[in-house]
């Protein structure tokens, strides 16, 4: 069999183990494995590259000094990759996504200079490459903000005057330069490397006036950006498991943006113009009337032993404290004295999509129980109790009653309706949005404060004793 079939057969393979995984991330029960099918799908694909992309003699008629540089690169960047996935804590993960996003970002970035030389006259090709730079650079610069903002190097957006009209203006500026480039095909260097800064400029000016509660939006978005910028590079070496891995990761992420964008009650093209997260950061406009009151572990206690329905409303102060294996004992506790017991999760709950759902999956909490928000918002009325923890924006009522809140009109978790809410906080300090939550003051909610996983294992051994 000639090598090209050989090499075709495997990326064929690489590819449908993508698919699969992709379908198999769908379900917490499966996620692990269908990880361990793309990760096998993409070390085939390497390998095969390696042995027989683009060289009829195969690896043995190769440069042995590339081949060893190549390796070197792939057991550097595994070992680095690795060692800082194994040793990330929960609530880095988003920070961790982030930065990965990026540095595929930039894989792309660099493909398109590496290759811009060598593809001058094909104006295809060159159109390929421009596309995959600035989107490439885009994610890349963009992704590292949302890192800084995520890791709170970046406390607050930045806006300047007439930010959205600045916004638009260099992102058409930047297309007209692209376009450009592949009409003029210079053959010096010098204007693909100003394209180059000038989309990393941009993806800084993308990102910078995004607000801290929309950032999960952000990362959905960016990552996308990456598949895309990915997909031009499939496209440019006609390499079909590079193509299909792009698209995958492209699609996916453009679907789950408008999901969230939906949750969010907010227009996808607020992200791209940059009028995403604006509004009155510093709180609310209304002065917040009422007090609050504080409630005690043991009359927790009482109200949760004697409850028929109890749901749990997780948030980025959960993953914290690392409090999501105690929940999870609390849940299974309450169960045993025929409790109903559920998981109330927002779409943008913590600070990446899915951060719930992944913290609750490592505790072992049944995917059955975590109800999404538009399911588990007629249900509040008829539940006894709610325990928020460590959640604020999603749960806070300026987002339908106070047009001045940078939160108005996003969909919240109606906590509100149910006969007791008690919220599991730290401090009264305001949350990733930086507003003060209305819920805290209204007449049937209670504080509960302290460390969460301090109070949750309290709160679960004053139920054994009862």
């Amino acid at each position: 069999m000639e090598i090209k079939y050989i090499l075709d057969i495997v990326y064929l393979i690489g590819s449908v183990t993508f698919v699969i995984g992709l379908k198999m991330l769908s379900h917490p029960d499966t996620a692990r494995k269908g990880n361990l099918y793309a990760a096998f799908g993409m070390t085939l694909a390497i390998a095969g590259t390696i042995l027989w992309y683009n060289h009829p003699g195969g690896y043995t008629s190769r440069e042995p000094l590339k081949i060893i540089l190549i390796l070197a690169a792939i057991g550097i960047g595994t070992f680095a990759g690795w060692l800082t996935a194994n040793k990330v804590q929960m609530t880095k993960m988003p920070e961790l996504v982030s930065l990965f996003n990026g540095m595929g970002g930039a894989c792309a970035a660099l493909i398109g200079i590496m290759e811009y030389e060598h593809n001058i006259g094909n104006t295809g090709a060159l159109a390929t490459i421009i596309a995959g730079l600035i989107i490439g650079s885009v994610s890349f610069s963009g992704s590292i903000i949302a890192f800084l903002k995520l890791n709170e190097t970046m406390k607050k957006p930045i806006r300047l005057p007439s930010y959205n009209i600045l916004n638009t203006a260099v992102m058409i500026a930047l297309v007209a330069f692209g376009a450009y480039i592949v009409y003029a095909q210079p053959e010096h260097m010098l204007l693909p490397i100003l394209l180059l800064a000038a989309a990393l400029v941009y993806g800084v000016l993308f990102v910078i006036p995004i607000g801290g509660a929309d950032m999960p939006v952000v990362i959905s978005l960016l990552n996308s950006f990456t598949g895309l910028a990915a997909a031009f590079g499939g496209f440019l070496y006609q390499n079909q498991v590079m193509l299909t891995g792009g698209i995958l990761v492209g699609s996916a992420g453009t679907i789950l943006t408008l999901a969230m964008c939906k949750a969010m009650n907010r227009p996808l093209s607020n992200v791209i113009f940059g009028a995403f997260g604006a509004g009155n950061a510093s709180g609310t406009a209304n002065e917040v009337q009422g007090s609050i009151k504080d409630i005690s572990i043991s009359d927790t206690a009482i109200l949760m032993n004697y409850a028929k329905k109890v749901v749990v409303v997780p948030g980025y102060g959960l993953a914290v404290a690392q409090a999501q294996h105690v929940i999870h004992e609390l849940e299974t506790l309450l169960q045993e004295r025929g409790v109903d017991v559920e998981y109330a999760i927002h779409p943008v709950a913590g600070r990446m999509p899915g951060h719930m759902n992944v913290l609750l999956a490592e505790s072992n909490v049944s995917y059955d129980k975590l109800v999404e928000m538009e399911d588990i918002n007629p249900e509040f009325a008829k539940t006894d109790v709610v325990l928020v923890v460590g959640a604020n924006d999603v749960v806070n009522p300026a987002a339908k009653t106070d047009p001045s809140s940078p939160i108005f009109g996003m969909p919240i978790l109606d906590v509100e309706n149910a006969r007791n809410v008690i919220v599991n906080k730290r401090s009264m300090n305001a949350g990733y949005a930086g507003i003060d939550n209305l819920l805290f003051y209204q007449p049937k909610t209670s504080m509960l404060f302290g460390d969460a996983k301090g109070v949750l294992t309290k709160l679960v051994n004053e139920l054994k004793q009862m």
